[in-house]
């Protein structure tokens, strides 16, 4: 058995911005930048997502960011990012019921937007952290950045004793492409599922290595991951002229389901556990076909699956604070679950995992 980690996760705040059907903005944005027979393939991709809303930052129903240089949409990011993580912050701070100057580690995680000063360093300034609060500053992992970004988060609070606050700030609809000139199913893909969220989590101590979690909190019990270098090329972003280019191959569902019942598997004995006794599943819903094959892998029923299958029609995929969006359907259920595994997959290919429990 090993020790669960001496953090827990005691407040989660959401922040999204404004949101649109998903038929509104086919019918509205996407369906004219095609024709013929690839229009008829990006209509059923966009119908067989699993979407329904989905949220922008800045949306295509009101501007046309396709053809903005990298620059240009880099100077956007900042301006929506900021109120947008602020406001994430302010609620799970305000949830865990700690004042912004208490947290020890700030570890923001972000993977469409960069400047310096970053949104590590201004909102710490805007939320009133203090001036030796240590930062962190997590990009382009993409979709699974929130699992390390969460491990390093804990670490802290185990080795220092002190607060530590996880942000993850994504806004995708900043990186739509211009319409290509041959078909790009990937770029239909991503254009179908892709959206705009933040979510930050605080993590406390816990009363000793072992000891509970504070009431409604969860403990961190351990972070895991698996790379498989052979297949990096099935998911790639990609910095261009154009603000950044999704690459997502169809074959990222073959890959997850080689890796993802061992690492699982692994996880949950040293911790003396099976699948079944786990009642809460947070799986990063990157597309229908990959939640249908962690689904089959690990031979979960429908309802184990419905809070990520939720996530993704409510949501959309919004890359990092995903799996935490599930992480807080899941805790506002009833009753919320005693075990919950995360899961999140991107670049690498890279497979993450987290057990938390209360």
């Amino acid at each position: 058995m090993v020790s669960r980690s001496a953090a827990a996760v005691v407040g989660l705040g959401v922040a999204l911005p404004p949101s649109a059907s998903q038929d509104e903005l086919w019918r509205d944005f996407f369906a004219a930048r095609y024709d013929g027979g690839t229009r008829a393939l990006a209509e059923r991709i966009f119908a067989n997502s699993g979407v329904r809303t989905r949220q922008a930052a800045v949306s295509p129903l009101l501007e046309d960011v396709a053809d903005w240089p990298t620059e240009r949409r880099m100077r956007r990011y900042q301006v929506e990012a900021l109120p947008l993580g602020k406001e994430a912050v302010d609620r799970a701070l305000t949830q865990a019921g700690l004042t912004a100057g208490e947290i020890g580690l700030f570890v923001v995680c972000s993977c469409t937007g960069y400047a310096t000063p970053g949104l590590d360093i201004i909102l710490a300034r805007d939320v009133g952290m203090a001036a030796d609060t240590q930062r962190l500053f997590v990009g382009h992992m993409g979709c699974y950045a929130a699992l390390p970004g969460l491990g390093a988060a804990a670490d802290f609070v185990t080795a220092r004793g002190r607060p530590a606050l996880l942000l993850c700030a994504e806004l995708t609809s900043l990186h739509i492409q211009p319409p290509a000139r041959r078909v790009d199913t990937q770029q239909i893909v991503a254009h179908a599922l892709f959206s705009d969220a933040a979510a930050a989590v605080v993590l406390t101590p816990t009363d000793g290595p072992g000891g509970p979690p504070p009431p409604g909190g969860y403990a961190v019990r351990e972070v895991v991951s698996a790379t498989d270098a052979s297949t990096a090329d099935h998911m790639t972003w990609e910095v261009t002229d154009l603000g950044f280019r999704m690459g997502l191959s169809p074959r990222v569902p073959q890959v997850l389901s080689v890796h993802v019942r061992a690492l699982v598997g692994d996880l949950l004995a040293r911790h003396g556990l099976t699948v079944s006794q786990v009642d809460g599943w947070a799986v990063h819903p990157g597309g229908p076909r990959i939640l249908n094959v962690v689904q089959r892998e690990l031979g979960l029923s429908d309802a184990a699956m419905s809070a990520s299958r939720e996530t993704l029609a409510a949501y959309g995929n919004c890359s990092s604070p995903t799996v935490l969006l599930i992480l807080d359907r899941l805790r506002r259920a009833g009753p919320p679950p005693r075990q919950v595994v995360m899961l999140a997959f991107g670049p690498g290919l890279t497979l993450y995992a987290a057990l938390l429990g209360r």
